[in-house]
């Protein structure tokens, strides 16, 4: 039986795939380097580190990567901040799962002053028992290291969690934790995301109950 559930962040609580895109092409544009738009979603799940390199070169350092980090969410928060909002469902779900007594976390590769920045903005931090985000795991997903966190900062076995995810390789971490999967087709279409245990578009999809009974 499921007794916690863990929330990714981007594309899961909130729909922001689109704010990451456009952010991340114009933070290399100030570079002066010129990153296709298109292949911005094969980043989704991944932490900074493994991204800037990706794009910079394996040579860059650890405080390079924190300044260049810093300052694309930076940019990121002042462009999303005017338009933010839940996605669709996703506070009268949070509250299904209160009054069920299921305990509920955030587990994000994203660095704390984003999820802070999402969680207060969305005004839905007082739902959360727990967050485990980047800044406290050596590995991002898809090491399970996120899940088997928030898991544990929960008090629960991997094996009574359940997962919320929109990327491929947070959906790989889930399952390497041994937790449970619902794919949130956010930022890539049903079609594309395989090994879940359900699949939704948004939280109006399902309920407290559904989720309790995978």
């Amino acid at each position: 039986m499921v007794k916690g559930v863990i929330f990714d962040m981007d594309g899961v609580l909130v729909d922001n795939s689109h704010m990451h895109i456009e952010t991340f092409c114009r933070w290399c544009t100030s570079k002066g380097i010129d990153f296709p738009p298109e292949k911005v979603n094969s980043f989704f799940g991944m932490g900074n580190s493994d991204i800037f390199r990706s794009v910079m070169g394996l040579d860059i350092t650890d405080e390079q990567v924190l300044e260049y980090a810093e300052e694309k969410e930076q940019l990121y928060r002042d462009l999303y901040s005017p338009t933010i909002k839940p996605l669709a469902g996703l506070i009268s779900l949070l509250q299904d799962l209160r009054a069920k007594g299921i305990k509920i976390a955030v587990g994000s590769s994203a660095m704390r002053k984003n999820v802070d920045f999402v969680l207060d903005e969305c005004g839905i931090r007082p739902y959360f028992d727990a967050i485990s985000d980047g800044d406290m795991v050596a590995k991002a997903k898809p090491d399970p290291s996120i899940f088997l966190l928030a898991a544990e900062l929960m008090n629960l076995k991997p094996e009574e969690c359940l997962v919320f995810e929109d990327s491929f390789a947070g959906v790989e971490a889930a399952r390497r934790a041994g937790m449970k999967v619902v794919a949130v087709a956010t930022s890539f279409p049903k079609a594309q995301h395989k090994d879940y245990d359900a699949i939704i578009d948004d939280f109006s999809e399902t309920s407290a109950q559904e989720i309790i009974s995978i």
